[in-house]
Parts: C-alpha cells; sequence; structure tokens
C-alpha cells in the first residue's frame, strides 16, 4: 500500500527536476493566469473601438499599440487566451475520450467490431487532419465551439489505433484472463481494468498533441473559421496585421509570437512529462 504514494512522490520529484517540464509548466501557468485574469488586467476593453487612434505604435499608454480599428492590442492578447485555452480545452474533452474508448473496445473485444471501428478509424485517419477540420467548419458554420468539435472529429483516430494495440496486447495476456475467470463482466474489464492501463500512454500523446492543438486552432483562427469577429483571438489576429504588416509589423508580430511561446510551453511540459510516464525515456 505504501509503494504507490511513493511513485507518485518520485515521479513528482522527478518532474520538479525537468528543466524542460519546469519551464514549460510555467508557460502555461502564466498563460492560464492570464487568461483568468484578463477583465482585471487588461489596461482596456478589447472591444471599444477608437477610430482616431487606430494603427497607433507603441507608446506608455498603448503598450503594444493598436489595431485597425484602434483596439488595444494588449487588450485582446489578454483576452484572446481565453478563446484560445477554450477551444483547446474543447477539444481535449471530446478528442481523447473518443478516441481512447473506440480504441480500447475494438481491442478488447477483436473480431468484427474491432474491424469495422478500425476501417472507419483508417478512413479519418487517411485524409489530411487540417484540410478535413476546414471542411467541417465550413459544413458547421464558424465559431468556437463548432471549430473545436472539427478538430476533436479529425484528432482522435490516432488515440483509437494507439488504445486498440495496447488493449489487444492486454487481451492475450494473463492478467485479464484470470479477471473474467473471476466473473468479472466485460463492462467490468474494458473500463476498470483494460483502460485504466491505456490512459498513461494516451496521456503522454495527448501532452505531445496539445502544441499543435494551439497551432491548429490558430490556423482555423487565421483562416476566419474559428471564433467570430469581433471576438478576441490569437490567430484572427494575426490575420488582422497581415494586411498591414510592411507598416505596422507589430500587429501580426506580437500575437505571432504568443502562439510560438504558448506552444513551446506546452511542448516542453509533454517532454517533461513523457520523461516520467513512459518508462521507454526514463
Amino acid at each position: 500500500m505504501s509503494a504507490h504514494p511513493t511513485s507518485r512522490g518520485g515521479a513528482r520529484r522527478k518532474l520538479l527536476r525537468s528543466p524542460s517540464a519546469v519551464i514549460g509548466g510555467l508557460i502555461i501557468l502564466f498563460v492560464l493566469l492570464v487568461a483568468i485574469a484578463a477583465p482585471i488586467v487588461a489596461p482596456f476593453d478589447p472591444y471599444v473601438q477608437d477610430t482616431t487612434n487606430r494603427l497607433a505604435a507603441p507608446d506608455g499608454m498603448h503598450w503594444l499599440g493598436t489595431d485597425a480599428f484602434g483596439r488595444d492590442l494588449l487588450s485582446r492578447i489578454l483576452y484572446g487566451a481565453r478563446s484560445s485555452l477554450v477551444l483547446v480545452a474543447i477539444v481535449i474533452l471530446l478528442m481523447a475520450p473518443l478516441g481512447v474508448t473506440i480504441g480500447t473496445i475494438a481491442g478488447f473485444r477483436g473480431g468484427l467490431v474491432e474491424r469495422v471501428l478500425m476501417r472507419i478509424t483508417d478512413i479519418v485517419m487517411s485524409f489530411p487532419r487540417i484540410l478535413l477540420a476546414f471542411a467541417f467548419v465550413s459544413l458547421l458554420g464558424a465559431g468556437l465551439v463548432n471549430g473545436a468539435l472539427a478538430l476533436a472529429l479529425t484528432l482522435w483516430p490516432a488515440y483509437a489505433r494507439q488504445a486498440r494495440a495496447e488493449a489487444a496486447a492486454l487481451r492475450e495476456g494473463d492478467y485479464l484472463a484470470a479477471s473474467a475467470m473471476l466473473g468479472i463482466s466485460n463492462g467490468r474489464l474494458v473500463f476498470g481494468h483494460v483502460l485504466p492501463m491505456v490512459l498513461p500512454s494516451a496521456l503522454i500523446r495527448l501532452a505531445l498533441d496539445l502544441s499543435g492543438i494551439i497551432l491548429a486552432a490558430a490556423g482555423l483562427g487565421f483562416l476566419g473559421l474559428g471564433v467570430r469577429p469581433p471576438t478576441a483571438e490569437w490567430g484572427s489576429m494575426v490575420a488582422e496585421g497581415t494586411q498591414v504588416i510592411f507598416d505596422q509589423w507589430w500587429i501580426a508580430a506580437v500575437p505571432g509570437a504568443v502562439i510560438f511561446v504558448t506552444s513551446l510551453g506546452f511542448n516542453l511540459l509533454a517532454d517533461g512529462l513523457r520523461d516520467v510516464l513512459d518508462p521507454r525515456h526514463a
């Protein structure tokens, strides 16, 4: 009974000793705090237009300048963190459970169920993910929830294939055979025994995919398929800045740099989590 808390404590210490995990965690924590405290720390209302002060350079009042509508760029960056992180959270809540559940059921049941579920997975994976997401958004319409749904519907197959391979390996093992001999039902075997053993690798993959989700979300916003204007969102802010990039370069450069740093933070944190959760990288 005492080994489990000890192992968790060792994993926590190992994570804190990882420079990449600490730096990445601090970056993500800062972005989360900024998103939560945006109404408090934003110096201006991000949606109030001031056409007399449009495309202003950074100064003492507007630290990052203003956009084409005279809106404070710093305030929109802070509020944009909310849109980006909410979209990522919705994608995670839809994508990972769907893929892991489908893969676990397919790997555990085998036979016709596995073949049908895996063929559906292969069909979805055969399309380029970002193009398929754009097609879904075009059908569903632009918006935060629709953008998240489109990304989730294109990203789950990788989790399904990984979970299916691990569940199929567990199905042939003595562990599940002994559990079945004890009278444990298939439902309890899948969700009480197989799924917990599949989750660690799924969490590692999820951590590694977070930076890609941020970039994909920004791509939807850049093409006008993300949140609806005038809602602040980093990808759409980059798109607006490209129209005046040669004269007012900071309008596109600042949100682009924020996307880069946030994506880097997720990547660094994922490297640290992989070192702790995946014994092959120990």
